[in-house]
């Protein structure tokens, strides 16, 4: 589907340049987009080091497996037919703790292992059953409370308040989730759906059981206690910032309104760096050698992701430059205005179930040409942080665990695609419309 789309963008610029006389300004864009695409990653290096330290002390001290261990006993209600010491159930908890608190690379590796152990219980296989379907759902929609990697994208191009999509990613992601698990109960036990009437092709063992050997941390582990030390620092910390908090309510001339959301916007940040480097302290990490390590991945994703940004943002901006870009928003702007979605923001929305690294490098480009504090931006920004790339989850854990017949999965990702794209919409009217 994104070759067809890039062929679209690039084939489709280049012969209406030809018809309106635009053919200079697209050979001039197809220049400046590449070269934007570079110097965006560059800029973005920075940032993304900081932030994947500092995920990478929170982890070291703990965080994951304490979220690991508040899902579990939420999991074990909603799939009551995996046994709650199969490693399965083990593998899930760990990949859904991963993606609430923004930890993609982390998330995959247990997702794929949940996905080959749950097929290990599977009495037909190449079937998805409720199990899967209903994890892949949760996961596809994931809540987000930390989209760190949008933040940082946000932060290098130049926005004045990068963490203000914090609050309207929480409530778009909650809003996708529960319409992803709603779905899938609803379609769950109609006759086209239920496992025995799915037609399964015969299972290729050959599959990928990518990660089934990953070992997985049990949730009882015991961890040392923090250190007489570490916890008068973490107390005088939070006295501190508790003192400041309600000074600045007190002393503020505004309404209650405008100076809460004057703290979202700009004290939350600081209070999650600060809340992530005092969790590796209380587990006994030594912070700076921790965040050291977490911060080298950034050159590695930061060269990863320049062939995929080059190749959308030359071709998007030979989209814009054409001519063509204009008149589709002019054809859909009735149509989206109505319900407050602006059509600019409409590439963004198409693409991001198709390809993730489309759909920043379309982020990217909108952030550049609209500002990061736009409505518009704003708007691409919670869309980016708040939905998962649908198909390419569903082809890797199908894939990795051999399912032929993934059953309602499907229907159950995009309604929560769509119900987030509402969400986050509206989320963004509530935050940020002038």
């Amino acid at each position: 589907m994104l070759n067809a789309v890039w062929l679209v963008l690039v084939v489709g610029s280049v012969v209406w340049a030809a018809f309106t006389g635009r053919m200079d300004a697209v050979q001039k864009a197809m220049l400046d987009g590449s070269k934007g695409a570079v110097e965006l990653v560059i800029g973005l290096v920075g940032v993304m080091a900081l932030f994947l330290g500092l995920m990478r002390v929170a982890q070291d001290g703990g965080l994951l497996l304490s979220v690991s261990r508040a899902l579990a006993p939420l999991l074990r209600r909603l799939f009551p037919d995996v046994p709650a010491d199969h490693p399965a159930m083990g593998a899930m908890i760990m990949n859904l703790a991963s993606n609430l608190l923004g930890l993609g690379n982390a998330a995959t590796p247990f997702g794929l292992k949940a996905m080959t152990e749950l097929e290990r219980l599977n009495p037909r296989p190449g079937v998805a059953t409720d199990a899967m379907v209903l994890f892949l759902a949760i996961n596809a929609t994931s809540i987000s409370l930390l989209p760190l990697g949008t933040i940082a994208v946000r932060a290098g191009a130049g926005s004045q308040e990068p963490a203000a999509i914090l609050v309207p990613t929480l409530l778009a992601t909650t809003a996708s989730t529960v319409t992803a698990v709603l779905v899938h109960f609803a379609l769950r036990r109609r006759r086209s759906y239920r496992p025995e009437a799915c037609a399964a092709e015969a299972r290729d063992d050959t599959a990928d059981l990518a990660g089934a050997d990953l070992p997985l941390p049990p949730l009882d582990a015991a961890r040392p206690p923090a250190s007489a030390r570490a916890r008068l620092l973490i107390g005088a910390v939070a006295i501190a910032l508790g003192v400041a908090l309600a000074r600045h309510f007190w002393t503020a001339d505004a309404a209650f309104g405008p100076v809460l959301k004057d703290v979202l916007s700009t004290w939350l940040l600081p209070a999650v760096v600060v809340t992530l480097v005092l969790v590796g302290l209380a587990g006994g990490v030594k912070v700076y050698e921790s965040a050291v390590a977490g911060a080298k991945e950034a050159l590695e994703v930061s060269v990863r992701i320049i062939p995929f940004l080059v190749v959308i943002l030359a071709a998007v901006a030979m989209f814009r430059a054409s001519g063509l870009l204009e008149l589709v928003i002019a054809l859909l702007d009735p149509l989206t205005s109505r319900i407050g979605f602006p059509a600019e923001a409409l590439p963004m929305a198409l693409l991001r179930p198709l390809s993730g690294s489309g759909a920043f490098g379309v982020m990217s480009e909108i952030l550049k040409s609209q500002g990061p504090d736009s409505f518009v931006g704003m708007l691409v920004s919670t869309l980016q942080g708040s939905t998962e790339t649908t198909f390419y989850v569903l082809a890797v854990y199908f894939g990795a665990a051999g399912i032929k017949e993934g059953r309602h999965a499907l229907a159950c990702c995009l309604m929560g695609d769509l119900a987030g794209f509402a969400a986050a919409t509206a989320a963004c009217h509530l935050f940020f419309a002038a």
